[in-house]
Order: structure tokens, then C-alpha cells, then sequence
């Protein structure tokens, strides 16, 4: 058995990295966690994170830089995040604690799509079942947390950003307005983002690769007493014409209306404490077709909606050695799409199919976390049981899955749990970390009820089952961080040993939908499936201002026959260095990955090159008055390599050079 290994970025200042250790008190046991947390700093804070990220990045690249989540790349916009190889039908992908789900049959709306890095203060990213709080996932849990003032007297203070990018013209116009007291603040920002086509690496133009991208938020809080918080956030989020090279269809339009309203309490009954209570709801629009594209040979307009209702309530109690938290949350979602396919002949009738038949689901929870601490360790024990229904509300929809399961109920009821423990020793500043858990989830919408959807990646269209069985999986994670003299090294390991692993799998018997698919495939569980994870990290200070990160990680993936499943990561690298003085800081990076060996040609796959990519930045700050101006230039693909990653659908290639200048100025 290979174990894992998802090092961890040691924290200098604000960037990327893991949480940094604390030392344990015996009389306030402070959690810690794997998770990974990625630091988006506001414009006009610290200026060391610039040389860990561009800073106008979009939110994809800043998870594409994060040690445990991969990109699946339809486009240059809304990237699919995979956490242990998994994707989202695996995790739980929540904003500020919300559980949000996409509209779109062919997940070309991830959660995080419907945010900007303008709204968000960082990323936490857990693995397995260290993310049961948020949900009930196998592969693990991405939260993006909004950013807040806070109750601190700050007053006025706004910022005004833009930048440019050379390879797609892409240009990036922002503004923040923020005020806070000691008894209120807000925050408030609009960003606006606008890409042509990009060009690969061979000077090709990539047709369809082109988005608009508008974003608006406000958080704002009131503090009643020094104990006592009102919180609300609001999200609009709009884009507009996005091409997607890798699929015979595009986006015109996707929208998302995001808001949330929560009271926080210090203290709360008896010895319990940090209480917060949200509500929050979501709704989601997103409308593909082909209308941009030439010769279709029959057109198609795939609306989805999705509305998500739901609320949580947490608090923590710390006795006698023990700090627990729990918490109690639940939602409410309803999924609905539909195709209508008009033919080219205007005497032909059009045809009109539900491929999410309006599905409700109902999901409530319970969630409880008990952290000690003892002389040089600490051991966790967490724990969460869920509750969920859903209803096929559509009549048509039923009954055109009772074509194929002429038994399906309508209502369905399913129980999940999750249970995990992880224990942690200290010895001479050397980490162990060992954790077993269990958790399994419930199948996707599109899993379960899915009706004809077309994977343009295998070429297949699929089908739902709604008879499929909960996916389980059994975790072993292993970790050890090595400290020395100027920096420190680490390895981490896991291993998941997935029950009844759903994929898809072709049906002989049925007939296509779509024109020029190949097959159909159906849901199913399979027996068994093993994922391994490995990887090695080292960070070093070579000097008071220069430091040193690297990273290298092994993946494999197999079901009960020793089938490659797909979207493994073959072995992958980077390494960086890093200079950074009190007003300037520059980065140096490589990153690449050998041949993708291990590919599965049934699900679409084919070999993928090994590749390396060398990009640079310099940044630098200029004091006006009690003003800041930061400046930033940088080189992406510094020798306009073409290449293609094995996430990348239908190998689409990556952007080559490009060339980009970022401004941002913040008014005190």
C-alpha cells in the first residue's frame, strides 16, 4: 500500500500553504488539521503574497497552485476543482459554509465559478473526511470564506485595480469600497473581466476560448454588544458569451444570486462558545447552446437552474481536556434542465427532453468533532450522520426513467455517516501524523437521474440510476514533517479503498441520443475501486530574503479488474524561489509532469506528454502620500511551451506566453 503524500507549504508572511502548527496548551486544546489553506489577500494589504500569485489572478489559477486540487480545463474559464483525483460529484464545495450546487448537466459551472477572488479572504481545502463538516463527500471539502473588515476602526478606505493580459487581450477592471467601526462595517467590490481567444504554445489560435465575467458583493455586520454579531453577504455573479474549445457547446449565459445571514455569539449556554447560526439561499441559471457554432447538424438550447435553501448552527464547548464542536446543518435543493434539439428541416418537429427531471433533495445533518491533547500528541475523533430524500417532482421526467427502471419510486430516503480519527505526536519538533476514517455520499443528480447527457470526452451519452447504492471509502492517511536547521521536509501519504465506486459503463442494448456518440452508458457501482496518493515537499530559506519551495507527487487509480480510472495525475513537480524585500519581491517557478502512462482509453483518455513551464513576476510598491500603488509585471509560459495536461478535455492545449501588468491603487 503506497501512502500519501500532500505536503505541506510552510506559511511565510501570506500565500499558500498549510495551517501553521500550534503548540499545544494543555488547558486550551487548540484543533489541527491537514488543511490547506490559500491565502487571497485584499489589494491593499500584504505585499509578500504578489510573489506567490499574480494578483489578479483568477480564482482558478489560484487553485491550480495549491498543492491538493487539480483543474479538469474545458476552457479558459470556470475549471472543475479535483481534490485526491476526485471530482465534484466527490467533494463538498461550499462559500462561507454555504452548500452550493451548479446547473449545468455537463458541470461547465463549478461552485467556484460563481465567485471572484475580490470576494474571498482564503480557500481552505480538506481532504477525505477531514471536510465531513461541510458535508458528506469521499474526496474531501473546498470552503471559500468571504472576506470581512471586521468590527476594527478603519473608516473609509478604497482601492481601484486593473490589468492586462497579452495572450487573449484579456483586460480586468476593479473596485473596492470598505468601512468599518467598532460597531459596524461593509464591504463592497465589483470586478469586471474580459478575455479574446487565447493563443497555444505552436501560435494557434484556440477558437471558443473566450468569456466575460462580471462580479458583485457585499458583506456587511452589525455588533450589537462585544458577544453579539449580526453578519449578512450578498453575491451576484454574471457571465456572458463563454466559449468552451473542449465542447461542441458554449455558454451564453450564467448567472448566480448568492446571500447568506448569520448570527455569530461568543459566548452561548453554559460552557458552550463561538455559536454562529446561518441562513442563507442560492439560485443558479445557466443556459448552453450551440448558436455560435458553424455546421451543427442539429441545433440545441440546454437550460439548468438551481436553487439551494439551507442553514447551519455550530458552537463549541472545551471541558475537562476535551474541546468539541458541533454542529447541525442542513439544505434544500432543486435541480432542474431540459434540452430542445431543433432540426435543421423546418417541416421536422422539434424535440423536448428533461435531462434533470426537477429533482428535490432534502438533507439534514449532524456533525461533532472531539479534539485532546495529551503530553507531546493530540487525537481527533469526528463523527457526522445525514439524513436525505429526494423527490422526482416532474411527471414527465419519472416517467422517462421508467422507461428504463419501470420500478423507480418517486421519493427516495438515504442515510449517510462518516467517522474518522487522527492522531498526531510531537517528538524533538518532528510531526507524525496517522489517520483512518469512513465516509461515504449519496450518488450525484446526474448519477441518480440523469437522462441522456452527452460526455463529449468519451463520447458517450449516459444515463442515470436511480437504484445505485451510496459510494463508501475506507482512508488511511500517513504524514511526517521534518524540521532542520533553515526550513523543513515532509511526506504524506493516503489511500482510499472505495465501495461500490460509481462510474459509467456501456450498455449495448441502447441507442444513442446524441448524433455521432459512440455508445451509451449507464451508472454503476462497481465492486471496488483503490486510489494512491504520494508526495514529497521541502521548503528552505536560503538566505533572509530568498526562499526555496518543491514539491513532487505520484498518483494512481485502479478499479477491482486493474482498469485506470480516469483524470489520475501522473507524476507532477514544481519548484520555486522566491526574493522578497519590504516594497519588492520577485518569483521564479517551474512545474511539469512526466508522460501520462496510465490512461484508460475506454473512458476517452489517450497519453499525454511530459511537459515543464517556467514563468516569472516582479512586483513592486510605491508610497503617494498615505496612498499605496502596487505594480506587477510577469511572464506565464516564459518559452511558449505547448502542451496539454491530462485534465485538460480532449487535450485541449494550454495558453503559451503571456505577457501580464497588473495596477492596483488603495486610497487611505
Amino acid at each position: 500500500m503506497a501512502l500519501l503524500a500532500l505536503c505541506c507549504l510552510s506559511f511565510h508572511g501570506k500565500g499558500i500553504g498549510q495551517e501553521v502548527p500550534v503548540p499545544i496548551d494543555q488547558d486550551s486544546i487548540l484543533p489541527i488539521n491537514l488543511a490547506e489553506v490559500i491565502v487571497i489577500a485584499p489589494i491593499y494589504k500584504d505585499m509578500e503574497h504578489r510573489t506567490y500569485q499574480k494578483s489578479l489572478a483568477t480564482l482558478d489559477g489560484y487553485l491550480e497552485s495549491s498543492q491538493k486540487v487539480s483543474m479538469i480545463k474545458r476552457g479558459a474559464y470556470a475549471w472543475e476543482p479535483m481534490i485526491n483525483d476526485m471530482a465534484s460529484e466527490r467533494l463538498s464545495v461550499t462559500i462561507d459554509g454555504m452548500r452550493i450546487f451548479g446547473a449545468c448537466t455537463d458541470r461547465m459551472d463549478p461552485v467556484t465559478s460563481y465567485v471572484d477572488v475580490s470576494n474571498l479572504s482564503n480557500v481552505h481545502i480538506a481532504s477525505g473526511q477531514q471536510g465531513a463538516k461541510m458535508g458528506n463527500a469521499i474526496g474531501g471539502a473546498l470552503d471559500m470564506r468571504l472576506e470581512k473588515s471586521g468590527f476594527v476602526q478603519t473608516d473609509w478606505k478604497s482601492a481601484v485595480e486593473t490589468g492586462f493580459e497579452s495572450n487573449n487581450n484579456a483586460s480586468i477592471y476593479g473596485y473596492e469600497l470598505n468601512y468599518a467601526s467598532d460597531s459596524f462595517y461593509i464591504d463592497s467590490d465589483i470586478i469586471y473581466r474580459d478575455a479574446n481567444n487565447y493563443i497555444s504554445g505552436d501560435g494557434q489560435e484556440v477558437a471558443y476560448s473566450q468569456f466575460t465575467k462580471y462580479n458583485v458583493s457585499v458583506n456587511t455586520g452589525v455588533k450589537f454588544s462585544e458577544s453579539q454579531k449580526l453578519l449578512a453577504s450578498f453575491i451576484f455573479d454574471e457571465a456572458k458569451d463563454v466559449g468552451y474549445p473542449a465542447l461542441p457547446m458554449d455558454v451564453s449565459l450564467a448567472r448566480a444570486f448568492i446571500s447568506s445571514l448569520s448570527w455569530v455569539q461568543d459566548t452561548f449556554l453554559g460552557n458552550l462558545y463561538e455559536w454562529e447560526t446561518k441562513i442563507y439561499a442560492n439560485s443558479i441559471s445557466h443556459v448552453m447552446d450551440d448558436s455560435q457554432r458553424p455546421n451543427v447538424p442539429i441545433r440545441m438550447d440546454m437550460p439548468g437552474w438551481s436553487d439551494t435553501y439551507g442553514f447551519y448552527s455550530q458552537a463549541r464547548l472545551q471541558s475537562r481536556g476535551h474541546k468539541w464542536l458541533f454542529k447541525w446543518d442542513g439544505f434544500y435543493n432543486k435541480s432542474l434542465a431540459e434540452m430542445t434539439m431543433y432540426p435543421n428541416n423546418p417541416n421536422e418537429a422539434s424535440m423536448f427532453m428533461l435531462t434533470w427531471p426537477d429533482v428535490r433533495t432534502l438533507n439534514t445533518g449532524l456533525f461533532a468533532e472531539n479534539t485532546m491533547a495529551f503530553e507531546n500528541s493530540v487525537l481527533t475523533i469526528a463523527g457526522r450522520i445525514s439524513a436525505q430524500g429526494t423527490n422526482v417532482a416532474n411527471e414527465f421526467g419519472r416517467n422517462s426513467l421508467r422507461i428504463f427502471y419501470p420500478s423507480m419510486e418517486q421519493i427516495q430516503a438515504r442515510f449517510l455517516k462518516s467517522l474518522s480519527t487522527e492522531y498526531r505526536y510531537n517528538f524533538k519538533n518532528v510531526e507524525l501524523v496517522n489517520g483512518v476514517s469512513y465516509g461515504d455520499r449519496a450518488p450525484s443528480v446526474s448519477e441518480a437521474f440523469g437522462f441522456y447527457l452527452f460526455n463529449s470526452f468519451d463520447n458517450h451519452d449516459y444515463i442515470g440510476d436511480p437504484n445505485l447504492k451510496n459510494e463508501g471509502a475506507l482512508e488511511l492517511t500517513s504524514k511526517i514533517s521534518l524540521p532542520f536547521k533553515s526550513g523543513k521536509i515532509g511526506a504524506e501519504g493516503n489511500f482510499f479503498h472505495t465501495l461500490n465506486y460509481i462510474l459509467g459503463e456501456i450498455d449495448p442494448t441502447l441507442s444513442t441520443m446524441t448524433i455521432g456518440a459512440d455508445g451509451v452508458k449507464i451508472y454503476r457501482n462497481l465492486e471496488y475501486a483503490n486510489l494512491y496518493n504520494v508526495s514529497l515537499n521541502g521548503v528552505r530559506d536560503m538566505s533572509k530574503n530568498l526562499k526555496y519551495n518543491g514539491l513532487v507527487s505520484y498518483h494512481r487509480g485502479v478499479d477491482q479488474d486493474s482498469r485506470n480510472l480516469p483524470f489520475i495525475s501522473p507524476l507532477t513537480y514544481s519548484t520555486s524561489f522566491r526574493y522578497s524585500l519590504p516594497k519588492f519581491s520577485a518569483s521564479l517557478s517551474l512545474r511539469g509532469a512526466a508522460d501520462q502512462v496510465n490512461f484508460n482509453s475506454e473512458f476517452g483518455e489517450d497519453r499525454t506528454s511530459a511537459y515543464n513551464v517556467v514563468s516569472l513576476s516582479v512586483a513592486k510598491t510605491f508610497f503617494i502620500s498615505d496612498d499605496r500603488l502596487d505594480a506587477q509585471v510577469g511572464v506565464e509560459n516564459l518559452f511558449d511551451t505547448y502542451y496539454s495536461t491530462y485534465t485538460d478535455w480532449n487535450n485541449i492545449p494550454r495558453m503559451g506566453r503571456n505577457i501580464y501588468l497588473t495596477l492596483s491603487y488603495a486610497i487611505n
